[in-house]
C-alpha cells in the first residue's frame, strides 16, 4: 500500500510540474500595450475583456479592436504594431532567442488596418501573414489592409516581400511602394503599383500616439489616456 501510495504520489507531483510548465508557456508575456483608444480586447475563446495601457500581451492571443477603437502593441524586441478601427490580430506563435529578441514570431493580420515597425530581432524571425499573404521585413515600416479577398501592402520605409498564398511574389523597394494581393474565384493574384490606392496615416491622425514608436522598456506613459472623450491630451498627433 505504501508502494503505491507513493507511486500516486509522485504521479501527481509529475503531472502538477507539467501543468504548472504548461501554464508558464501560455502565459509568456511577449509585449506590452502602449496606446488604448475606446473598445480594444483580448479574445479567448467565446470570452474578451478588454486592454488597458501597461498590460502585457502574452502569447498566442487575438487582440481586437472596436468601431472608433485604435491601439499599439509594443513587442518585447521593440517591434510596434499598431491597428486602427475593427481590427483583429493574432499572435499565432513567439520563440525568444533571448530577452529582448525573439528566434521565432508569427502575428496573423485577419482583418482591419495596421502599421508595423520591425524591432531588433533577425529580419528572418518575423512571420507576418493575412488570409491570402506572406509579408518578408527587412528593416521596414509598412502599412497593411486585411480584408476576406483583398490584402493591400504599402511600403513607408526599407523593403519587403510580398506573396500571395501559394503563388507570386513582388519586392517593394521604394517609399510607396504597393502590393495588392486580391482573391477572385478562387484563384489569388499580386500586382504592384507605384501609388497607394490606400493609407493609414488617416488612423494616425484619428488617435494620438498611435504611429510612434517607442522601445518596450518605455511602452508604458505616465499617465493612462483618457477613453472616448474627444479630446487629445497630449496634443500629439503621429505620423511617420
Amino acid at each position: 500500500m505504501n508502494w503505491r501510495h507513493g507511486v500516486l504520489h509522485v504521479s501527481a507531483l509529475g503531472l502538477a510540474a507539467g501543468l504548472a510548465a504548461g501554464s508558464a508557456h501560455a502565459q509568456t508575456r511577449v509585449g506590452e500595450a502602449a496606446v488604448i483608444q475606446n473598445q480594444v480586447v483580448r479574445v479567448t475563446g467565446s470570452a474578451s475583456s478588454q486592454i488597458n495601457v501597461g498590460d502585457g500581451l502574452l502569447r498566442d492571443e487575438v487582440v481586437r479592436t472596436g468601431l472608433d477603437s485604435a491601439a499599439r502593441l509594443v513587442m518585447a524586441d521593440n517591434t510596434n504594431l499598431s491597428l486602427g478601427p475593427n481590427a483583429t490580430l493574432k499572435l499565432d506563435r513567439t520563440v525568444f532567442d533571448d530577452e529582448h529578441s525573439y528566434r521565432d514570431i508569427a502575428i496573423r493580420l485577419t482583418s482591419g488596418a495596421f502599421r508595423f515597425v520591425t524591432g531588433q530581432s533577425e529580419k528572418a524571425a518575423y512571420k507576418i501573414t493575412t488570409s491570402i499573404a506572406t509579408i518578408g521585413v527587412r528593416g521596414t515600416i509598412f502599412d497593411v489592409r486585411s480584408q476576406r479577398s483583398n490584402t493591400t501592402v504599402v511600403l513607408q520605409e526599407g523593403a519587403a516581400r510580398v506573396c500571395a498564398i501559394g503563388g507570386q511574389c513582388t519586392e517593394l523597394t521604394h517609399p510607396g511602394d504597393t502590393a495588392v494581393v486580391t482573391s477572385t474565384g478562387g484563384k489569388v493574384t499580386i500586382r504592384k503599383l507605384a501609388t497607394p490606392p490606400w493609407s493609414f496615416a488617416a488612423n494616425c491622425a484619428a488617435a494620438a500616439g498611435l504611429c510612434t514608436v517607442t522601445r518596450y522598456a518605455d511602452a508604458t506613459p505616465a499617465a493612462t489616456p483618457s477613453v472616448d472623450d474627444g479630446s487629445d491630451p497630449t496634443g500629439m498627433l503621429c505620423g511617420r
